[in-house]
């Protein structure tokens, strides 16, 4: 019987708000961070290298903070599964809130010398070590609260927080661009998106507080099924799972880094006459253009969720790899027409990126039994997150600057698909697999793992299976 019986519909649904204020608030300080990487960082923090390299430093910025997501990721997993869900919840997000309030606080070179790029880079780190423990301990409040038939819908709330953070940030920077036009946004308006994230993180708080711990996790305290070493069991029984995954995330976060990490908005706004040069659309025009774009994420991001839990999560994201892989081909040669060419590639992405993305806290969490959830699905999405978006507007950036062209960036982008398609193909599906300490405990969700499960399992653990 799953864990999720005894969980309340009015339970579930403040689980779910919880989710979605606290992973929006985290996204949103994540991404508030890479757009002002691609606009200002270079001038404000950089500028001594040369205008070239400056944008590379940069963007590299962007980057360092996915190389500690690993970490983030090994420290949350580890109390996670120990400890419990909730706590890891609300550490995560006060740790990227008071990061991303002191980015807004820090003096630029001119004013403090080589100490202020150095404290950029300290803090962009912290927020990586957030982001690296946040995304697993939300998916398993979600997901383990959820019914086992809807848990790709309630992933979905997961996912959404990445579009819905993207919408808030974009949102507020076209604002602020628009009150402090030019000169002004460079002297004192980029300081504020950064401000206005620690009343974001109270209401966050506030809310994620008010939350029950996962039942899944009451059960594994009441059992004592917590493993001393989650991380090392992790590795050593499901290894090549993490790695499935870590290929599967690969294309939607590098793709998904081309508006998220603000490399099309720092192309399409920089003047023409800067270094690098960008094409000099209107900076708020270019902003409002990928807000239209967060939402059709948004959008298709619900309906990959809730079709996965209809036709199966790998047919689902085979569908989502061929539409993404679509939808990138003329990114660059709509983004070359204008801010509307900017709007369509955008909302066009937004399709494939959904599709590949709302399903994926469901597939990740049916993939690791109860012992080992949080660190198997937090460390196969931070590599995931590492060897797609990390350096991806870096890579991007570079091979524009040595190609002279924007084909080259997307040749780069459907070879991520490549990769994605091989581990989607790889990894097995296991819609509706009972998620309790139980079904692990008594070696079912091995059995399952193997090949085997319907001759392991019970006639009602079967019938969870197929209506999932």
């Amino acid at each position: 019987m799953s864990s999720t019986t005894h969980t309340s519909a009015k339970e579930r649904n403040k689980v779910l708000g919880a989710v979605v204020v606290g992973t929006t608030i985290e996204w949103y300080d994540f991404f508030i961070y890479a757009f002002m990487a691609n606009l200002v960082f270079a001038q404000l923090f950089f500028e001594p290298a040369g205008p070239g390299v400056a944008q590379i430093l940069s963007l590299v910025t962007i980057g360092i903070s996915f190389l500690f997501r690993p970490l983030g990721a090994f420290l949350a997993g580890h109390y996670g599964d120990k400890l419990g869900r909730r706590p890891m919840l609300v550490i995560t997000l006060l740790l990227m809130g008071v990061a991303t309030t002191l980015v807004g606080a820090l003096p630029t070179y001119e004013a403090a010398g080589i100490i202020a790029p150095i404290l950029l880079m300290i803090l962009r780190i912290l927020q990586g070590l957030s982001a690296g423990g946040e995304w697993g301990g939300a998916v398993l409040m979600a997901i383990e609260h959820a019914p086992a038939n809807r848990r790709g819908l309630f992933g979905s709330f997961v996912q959404a927080g990445v579009p819905l953070g993207m919408l808030l940030a974009t949102g507020v920077l076209a604002a602020i661009r628009a009150i402090f036009p030019g000169d002004a946004f460079l002297e004192v308006g980029w300081r504020i998106p950064f401000f206005l994230s620690i009343i974001l993180v109270v209401v966050g708080y506030v809310v994620r507080r008010s939350v029950d711990e996962s039942p899944v996790f009451q059960e594994i305290k009441e059992t004592a099924q917590e493993q001393s070493a989650p991380v090392k069991q992790v590795f050593a029984k499901y290894g090549a799972i993490i790695l499935f995954a870590a290929m599967i995330f690969m294309a939607n976060n590098a793709t998904g880094y081309m508006t998220t990490g603000g490399y099309v908005q720092g192309l399409a706004s920089r003047p023409v006459d800067a270094t690098p040069p960008g094409l000099g659309f209107d900076p708020v025009g270019v902003q409002l253009a990928t807000f239209a774009g967060s939402l059709s994420w948004l959008v298709f991001t619900f309906l990959g969720g809730w079709l996965s839990d209809r036709i199966g999560r790998k047919r689902l994201y085979l569908i989502g790899w061929v539409v993404l892989a679509i939808t990138i081909v003329p990114l660059f040669q709509l983004v070359y027409t204008g801010v509307g060419g900017v709007a369509i590639a955008t909302i066009l992405l937004g399709a494939g990126l959904g599709l590949t993305y709302g399903a994926q806290a469901a597939w990740y969490a049916e993939s690791f039994p109860a012992s080992v959830r949080f660190s198997g699905v937090s460390i196969g999405y931070a590599i995931g997150a590492i060897i797609g978006g990390a350096f991806a507007p870096t890579i991007a950036q570079a091979l524009l600057q040595s190609t002279g062209s924007t084909w080259a960036i997307v040749g780069y982008l459907l070879f991520t698909v490549v990769v994605s398609v091989i581990g989607t193909l790889l990894m097995k599906d296991r819609t509706g697999i009972p998620l309790s300490v139980e079904f692990e405990r008594t070696g079912k969700f091995d059995a399952w793992r193997r090949g085997d499960a319907f001759e392991a399992v019970s006639e009602v653990d079967r019938e969870a299976i197929r209506k999932g």
